[in-house]
């Protein structure tokens, strides 16, 4: 019964485009399957393939097939080694939840049994959860290819089917500063200084910048958002959480079709409303992100007033040009920013948001406009200081 189960499953994981045919072991306590069969030929690679960069010549290869080179790069781990490592996938190591599973922090010994352990940060996805399959397939597929240090580290994975089920585990370097999400709107944590906010925000445009133009492929994050710019012990951002990315266009192509996913408040309208992906909908969302890091507000707030839930709505009212401008600013920035700085960031804020798709910023422009007012922001802070110091 349960190998009829898990072939349904495998049938329903190809028609919802996933990149890999994945095929099921038979029941073996100790089965390892990796993500993508050595076997699959090119025949069983998805049409998706993409060019180099926006700007370069297209590769006949996908990022199935740039996997196959380079998957050796990966640890595969087994489950007991993964449930020792969480002590039993204790609830005082979780670190986070989804609808995907649970994130715990665990503590992993070098594959040659020497040296010390590592922290690392361990995904367990929901054993019957289809989309959590897909998932593990295209982020395992991803980071196995990408190599950039604005993107987290996948270190490796377990993929077992047993006597006890499916399970699906991925094993990142673990970021002990949490997320954006969590300094911009956890109450436990201090707020983020202006410059701070700013070198985040550069730190995440560069790792987008690598994803749309720096690879051999041209990849879509497709779910860019504060609670997926996660912080390392010296709060250097990395981007997390690669299961919803694609492959961009290829050749002619302006878009991919695909059904929309993501999540709302963040997601470009013309790919909600058409399912026409492109990399400019990565642009859409840095966008509110921008907005985010101004404001201090979430791009959804079910429980402000109706005219305020609605993050971008509400920013309309206080254009950035408007002598009221800084009623939108965080007011936990206890005004330690130039307001000519933040209204230059609201701007290109506006930019990302535009109607049209390709009136939007590329990412290198987006990272010299953040570059040119972290500059400034520290030269404005640094005259602050004289100034203060002349004054005593």
């Amino acid at each position: 019964m349960k190998s009829v189960l898990l072939k349904k499953l495998v049938a329903n994981i190809k028609k919802m485009g996933c990149f890999p045919a994945f095929k099921s072991k038979k029941k073996d306590k100790k089965a390892v399957s990796a993500p993508e069969l050595r076997k699959q030929t090119t025949a069983n690679v998805p049409d998706n393939r993409v060019s180099k960069s926006a700007n370069s010549a297209s590769s006949s290869r996908s990022i199935p097939e740039l996997y196959r080179e380079r998957q050796h790069n990966l640890r595969i781990f087994t489950y007991s080694e993964l449930r020792e490592a969480t002590n039993d996938f204790n609830k005082l190591l979780k670190i986070g939840e989804g609808g995907f599973g649970s994130v715990y922090k665990g503590s992993i010994k070098p594959q040659n049994g020497k040296g010390d352990a590592t922290m690392v940060a361990i995904k367990k996805l929901n054993k019957y959860g289809m989309q959590g399959h897909k998932e593990f397939l295209a982020e395992v597929q991803f980071l196995g290819v990408v190599d950039n240090p604005r993107l987290v580290k996948l270190l490796g994975y377990c993929a077992i089917d047993g006597e006890r089920g499916i399970q699906r585990l991925l094993v990142y370097e673990y970021m002990p500063n949490k997320s954006l999400e969590n300094h911009l709107f956890g109450q436990k944590l201090p707020p983020l200084p202006w410059i701070t906010r700013l070198k985040i925000m550069l730190e995440a445009a560069e790792g987008l910048a690598y994803l749309h133009e720096g690879m051999e492929v041209q990849v879509i994050f497709r779910d860019f958002k504060s609670s997926n710019i996660l912080l390392d012990q010296n709060m250097n951002a990395k981007l997390s959480d690669f299961g919803m990315a694609r492959e961009g266009p290829s050749g002619e192509q302006t878009h991919v079709s695909t059904m929309p996913v993501g999540t709302y408040g963040y997601a470009a309208p013309e790919y909600v409303q058409t399912g026409h992906l492109k990399n400019k909908s990565d642009i859409y969302s840095f966008g509110v992100v921008l907005y985010e890091i101004l404001t201090g507000r979430r791009a959804i707030e079910r429980n402000r007033p109706t005219s305020e839930q609605k993050l971008l709505d509400w920013v309309k009212q206080f254009p950035a040009d408007n002598k009221m401008f800084y009623m939108i600013m965080d007011f936990r920035l206890r005004n330690q920013y130039p307001v000519n700085i933040a209204r230059k960031i609201a701007k290109l804020a506006d930019r990302c948001l535009s109607k049209e798709a390709e009136d939007r910023p590329n990412m290198s422009e987006i990272i010299q406009v953040l570059k040119d007012a972290i500059s400034a922001s520290e030269s404005s802070s640094s005259e602050k200081g004289q100034s203060s110091r002349t004054r005593k």
